[in-house]
């Protein structure tokens, strides 16, 4: 679950993360009377789940109230188009309007959880400012790791050598660890999934201080934290997406034509790669699991039907806890029901799958049922060309 930079600033304060003054603003007005109560030069920041917002003339520096007043104004209510958000952008619907810093040095630092070693890592730079995907693309060297166990938390060592490895000076270093822990803290508890500041900035009369902050939380921990659950804003979500959550799917969307209904995250990779194999491109990652029901099936259908870049479905299911009979069952009732008119491509295989095949052929529906992976895959890609 992603949330915005005035709320990871606010959760990150309160672990002792030094933060600049400043608060969200719904309205022009909101924005000139906090740049009024925070006095002197502000920058005003759209909110959105996206970087690259200054590039996309998403950040306005302001050397006043007026002029932070006609930032608003420029910013909100616009569609900003950044590298992260696709070319249909994103609506700016809230800011956040900050005092400036004296900025001396620009640094990066973000945990992460790596999968190859299977431990947390903080990860350093004296890169920071920059896109660290790039960073890490072009000049590895600079990003500097040190893994940590979450039982103990980052340990002072640890944080004290990468100070001094991004080159913070030695009167800095004490608050650079103390920023490094506590940030550490904050993921481990609120169960993150990542924690980044982009840039860590070092001013000039010696502070260190999050001028950014990007911070996102492990979906499945979120029963746990009621209050952080709260934050979601639904409206920077696909609102396809946030339908599929309502009933248990997992759904992703993405760019291309052939729409997936599949149980089981490994097979549904799979699929997604065969269909690219044989010349197509996938509409969306859609796993209901191995104990959907029917009602879960039918709300699959409809999910993908809402997708107006569907022009074909492959259906792939290895029955398990799901049976075959079960799931055709379902797709007969579901296509019924919805009066379902894209063409649609069955591969079924596991327990009752004689049974699930039999329910297809007397439903008098057309439906494709596809002899394996290879021969679904084909299938549905010519039928979506």
């Amino acid at each position: 679950m992603k949330i915005h930079e005035y709320q990871a600033k606010a959760i990150l304060a309160k672990y002792g993360v030094p933060v600049p003054r400043g608060r969200m603003a719904l309205s022009v007005d909101e924005a000139k009377a906090i740049a009024v109560e925070l006095g002197g030069r502000v920058v005003v920041k759209a909110q959105i789940h996206a970087g690259g917002r200054g590039k996309g003339g998403g950040v306005k520096l302001a050397d006043n109230a007026d002029a932070a007043a006609e930032a608003a104004s420029k910013i909100l209510g616009m569609t900003l188009i950044t590298h992260q958000t696709g070319p249909e952008g994103r609506l700016v619907k809230c800011l956040l309007v900050e005092e400036t810093l004296p900025i001396e040095k620009e640094l990066y630092l973000g945990i992460v959880l790596d999968r190859a070693q299977g431990k947390l890592v903080m990860m350093a730079s004296a890169a920071g400012g920059m896109d660290i995907e790039e960073v890490a693309a072009k000049t590895p060297e600079l990003i500097l790791k040190e893994a940590f166990d979450p039982g103990a938390g980052l340990m002072g060592w640890q944080a004290r050598k990468l100070a001094f490895g991004i080159g913070i000076p030695a009167a800095s270093v004490g608050a650079a660890v103390k920023t490094m822990q506590a940030l550490a803290k904050a993921y481990l508890d609120t169960d993150g999934s990542l924690a980044e500041i982009n840039p860590l900035v070092l001013t000039s009369d010696g502070r260190v201080v999050a001028l950014d902050a990007k911070v996102t939380f492990d979906d499945n921990a979120m029963f746990r934290h009621k209050d952080l659950a709260e934050l979601r804003d639904l409206n920077e979500e696909d609102p396809l997406e946030v339908e599929a959550s309502k009933f248990g799917l997992n759904y992703i969307k993405l760019d291309g034509s052939v729409g997936c209904m599949v149980n089981g995250a490994g097979l549904a990779m799979a699929t997604m790669d065969i269909i690219k194999y044989a010349g197509g491109s996938p509409a969306n990652f859609l796993d209901v699991g191995g104990g959907a029901n029917k009602e879960q099936i039918k709300n699959a259908f409809r999910i993908l039907m809402d997708d107006k870049s569907v022009k074909a479905v492959l259906i792939n299911i290895f029955g398990g806890i799901l049976r075959c009979d079960t799931l055709a069952a379902g797709v007969v009732d579901a296509s019924r029901e919805l009066g379902m008119n894209l063409p649609l491509v069955i591969r079924m295989e596991g327990t009752n799958v004689q049974e699930g095949r039999l329910i297809l052929k007397e439903s008098g529906l057309n439906f494709t049922v596809a002899d394996g992976m290879k021969d679904a895959a084909e299938k549905v890609v010519a039928l979506a060309q």
